[in-house]
């Protein structure tokens, strides 16, 4: 008799501790997993450069230009180069000057060379025979070249030279901040109209305007 007592005793505390662990999941329902977060994706190139406003020309003012009557402005601060007539601005063009440790050299400078299809001399790859790239991005000072291969300069389209160190303004990537080692980099439209305007001799002022 005491045994059906205390087995009958023990079905109604589990039946009385189901019915509460079923209350509290009907409350409070089942427990949701923690979302994955996503991974983070780096902003392409591209996010970069439709951050900088385009090139912009007066086409009015670019009829007037001629090379005896511009000169050409370079802010750093606001990466910008302009190709001005007197204090008007013919063309207002986005730019990418010097990183920290190869700064923009600041100061007045003038046009001392054009070379619309000009090479790096420090700056480029190491390629192989076929044309293979064998190792990018370097620096002929500093790294030397793999068995088999040479040097082969960065592109430097529409290059208009401003010291006799190799500092100069010509085509590149533009990725809204800056980032070469001293030059300007330009748009394409934007080299290409500031290299058929300008002479050698032409002013240029680099600096915080």
């Amino acid at each position: 008799m005491r045994g059906a007592f205390r087995t009958l005793l023990c079905a109604l505390l589990l039946t009385a501790l189901a019915s509460s662990i079923s209350a509290q999941f009907r409350l409070f329902g089942p427990r949701s997993p923690k979302p994955t977060p996503a991974p983070r994706q780096m902003r392409k190139a591209s996010a970069y450069i439709s951050s900088q406003a385009p090139l912009k020309v007066n086409q009015s003012l670019l009829n007037q230009a001629t090379p005896d009557n511009v000169h050409v402005v370079v802010s750093l601060p606001k990466q910008r180069a302009y190709l001005m007539i007197g204090e008007e601005i013919v063309a207002d063009s986005p730019i990418s000057s010097g990183k920290t440790g190869h700064s923009t050299p600041s100061g007045n400078f003038s046009v001392m060379e054009k070379d619309p299809d000009h090479r790096s001399s420090i700056y480029g790859d190491f390629v192989d025979r076929s044309g293979r790239v064998v190792r990018s991005g370097i620096s002929a000072k500093a790294d030397s070249a793999p068995s088999g291969t040479h040097y082969v300069g960065a592109p430097m389209r529409w290059f208009m030279r401003l010291t006799g160190e190799g500092v100069g303004m010509h085509v590149g990537i533009l990725p809204g901040y800056p980032a070469s080692h001293g030059c300007i980099r330009m748009s394409a439209d934007g080299a290409k109209l500031f290299y058929d305007t300008v002479r050698v001799g032409t002013p240029v002022k680099v600096g915080n305007y």
